[in-house]
């Protein structure tokens, strides 16, 4: 796949399944097996006999004290829906309800059928293959004018990531992807704020767990075990720079710096790593500005060139005042000044004008200097918080040997010491690190990559009450 596609969204095709009025049952049932095709459907359509059924048998269970459950199935050919009440089928009951609700949607001219919708570019030919032994076929349309496609971040089988990004929002269709980028910060944010190599050990075991699917409870969670298993690798790499294992033990060499001796310094590195994912998440800020709504609205917006050109000239000014570079941090206030009044621009054309328009646009331009400035700095706490958990696993460490070595009952004591308070650090510090990542991500840098919000892709798939005589295993493609 080139580079360019893995950054952009699936690429989708408006599509027009055309089908004989006689054959709609069983090319809905198709694309409802294939689970690659979100029709449109119409609001405020009439409740189908089906849905009337379940509905009045959901009432009675609900009123009996048990709730039946809300999955559903669909059968190649229609069943009788009075049996289905009778027998208390809701699953069936269920598929058939959504079944009528598409078919409502079809607009029939003599004896054709038509319904629209969105399909994944790559699924097209799959999707119309299936369709063509019903005795239908899928079109592709042109783009309607006005009209977003849905919205299906990659990957979506394999690495559970795209909910870190869909948590906040959806991006729109023109936007770039950032699932890997965002996964790549957040692991990297929590692993500098965790760093251990043995907490990170345990951290990629829990990983391994759940790719074995141990324990059974947390099934659900199983792909997630690339993304804990990202986090405990992270913590790991900083805990080898930090020298730490299991706290400041001294069985690790520092590698680089120990948080506990030398705070300032990861505090400035910390600054300074914060400042880079910020130029990042400007610099797709400014690309999606381009990509939506072309260079002339991107170039003023504060998310857009405008706000890329203003830090980075902050950037290059902190850069020449620290490296004492006068030329450097001279180039760099041009740059920032330059990129403040487009900024400015572009705040003022969104106002009345006049003298209000002015004040309106003094202040917003404050809000954006101080903005700047107080989101580098949050990227402190990502010290803060590595230093934290460092003072806890030292204070560890420091009672379990100060009791060890004092008699059987005072190593007892430094072992259970040991274990339940790395126990306690390994689960406050895992916590926090994980929120604290969490926020960075969203706040200093998901509020400048984002400027609107798109909609999820969400297909129709209804998977098959018995064995189809017609087709093989269908795999239907995952939103996400």
């Amino acid at each position: 796949m080139p580079w360019s596609e893995a950054m952009t969204p699936v690429r989708m095709r408006r599509v027009a399944v055309i089908v004989p009025q006689e054959a709609l049952r069983a090319a809905l049932v198709r694309i409802a097996e294939t689970g690659c095709v979100e029709l449109d459907r119409v609001e405020e359509a009439v409740p189908g006999a089906a849905a009337v059924r379940l509905r009045r048998l959901r009432g009675r269970a609900t009123t009996g004290g048990a709730e039946p459950a809300a999955s559903a199935a669909l059968t190649a050919t229609a069943p009788d829906l009075d049996l289905l009440e009778e027998r208390r089928d809701v699953e069936l009951l269920a598929g058939e309800a959504q079944l009528e609700e598409r078919a409502e949607g079809a607009v029939r001219r003599g004896e054709v059928a038509a319904l629209a919708g969105w399909c994944p570019a790559a699924e097209v030919p799959r999707v119309a293959g299936r369709l063509a032994a019903a005795g239908g076929a899928l079109l592709p349309l042109p783009l309607p004018r006005g009209t977003d496609p849905p919205t299906l971040l990659r990957p979506g089988r394999s690495v559970a990531l795209t909910p870190l990004v869909t948590t906040y929002g959806t991006p729109a269709y023109a936007d770039l992807d950032p699932t890997w980028p965002a996964g790549l910060a957040y692991v990297a944010m929590f692993g500098i704020m965790f760093g251990d190599v043995g907490h990170g050990a345990l951290l990629v075991l829990g990983a391994l767990g759940l790719r074995l699917g141990w324990p059974r409870r947390a099934a659900r969670l199983r792909r997630l075990w690339p993304f804990l298993a990202g986090a405990g690798i992270a913590s790991m790499l900083a805990g080898a720079a930090y020298g730490e294992f299991f706290g400041p033990t001294g069985l690790l060499p520092v590698l680089w710096l120990s948080p506990l001796t030398d705070p300032a310094r990861l505090l400035a590195a910390a600054v300074v790593f914060g400042a880079a994912l910020l130029v990042g998440a400007h610099a797709a800020g400014a690309a999606n500005r381009v990509r939506e709504n072309g260079w002339g609205a991107a170039l003023f917006a504060a998310s857009g060139c405008a706000g890329l050109l203003f830090y980075l000239g902050l950037a290059s000014v902190a850069a020449g005042l620290l490296l004492h570079r006068p030329s450097a941090a001279l180039a760099g206030a041009t740059v920032a000044l330059a990129g403040l009044t487009l900024v400015a621009l572009g705040l003022f054309r969104a106002t009345a004008g006049g003298g209000a328009g002015w004040a309106e646009t003094a202040v917003q331009l404050f809000d954006v200097v101080v903005r700047t400035g107080t989101n580098t700095l949050s990227f402190a706490r990502l010290a803060a918080f590595g230093l934290t958990h460092a003072a806890l696993a030292d204070l560890v460490w420091r009672g379990t040997t100060g009791l060890a070595g004092r008699g059987a009952a005072a190593t007892a004591g430094a072992v259970l010491l040991f274990t339940v308070g790395t126990a306690v650090s390994f689960g406050l510090e895992a916590l926090v690190a994980g929120v604290q990542a969490l926020r960075l991500e969203f706040y200093e840098l998901f509020s400048r990559v984002f400027g609107t919000e798109g909609r999820p892709f969400r297909p129709w798939h209804v998977p098959p009450a018995e064995p189809a005589d017609h087709a093989a295993k269908v795999i239907p493609c995952s939103p996400g």
